[in-house]
């Protein structure tokens, strides 16, 4: 859904003039959005605008991300699920997906973090729940806290200490 087109293409996608499209972008009807360099493109949310459409809704989804350093810690890994489990419950979330992983807080090329960076991307993560701030990574928590949320998701650590 993150689609960007260029003009060009755009125009041929809804089967329209590259002028009409400047017309419209001048009068309103279908604002270009624009690069730094000034460039314009227009994005799938538009094709769904200059066609008249509703847009379909993705459903988003309430994940539990698990995660512990090393095979030795699989126990602890249930023990972690089933505590944030039971903080969903109490709070009212139904949780459709449970990730779990065995794999260091430093490394960000773990399989199931890509996979869950992947789904923040496309937009499918309403409610992210973990543990601790380093389940999730080490390092850089907050710009993975603002990657969820500029992508209209929400994270929930459930063992914050204050």
């Amino acid at each position: 859904m993150n689609a960007r087109y260029k003009p060009g293409e755009f125009a041929k996608k809804i089967n329209r003039s590259i002028g009409t499209l400047r017309i419209w972008d001048k009068n309103g009807k279908l604002p270009a959005h624009r690069l730094p360099s000034g460039h314009r493109y227009y994005t799938e949310e538009d094709y769904y605008k200059a066609l008249s459409l509703e847009q379909p809704q993705i459903q988003k989804k309430t994940v539990i991300y698990a995660r512990v350093s090393s095979a030795k810690q699989k126990q602890d890994l249930i023990r972690q699920i089933e505590a944030l489990e039971r903080f969903c419950l109490a709070r009212g979330y139904i949780i459709d997906e449970v990730i779990e992983e065995i794999g260091g807080g430093l490394n960000y090329t773990r399989p199931q973090f890509l996979r869950l960076m992947a789904m923040i991307e496309n937009q499918q993560i309403g409610i992210l729940v973990i543990a601790f701030k380093d389940r999730l990574c080490r390092f850089g928590f907050e710009y993975f806290e603002h990657f969820l949320k500029s992508h209209e998701g929400k994270l929930i650590v459930a063992n914050t200490q204050t």
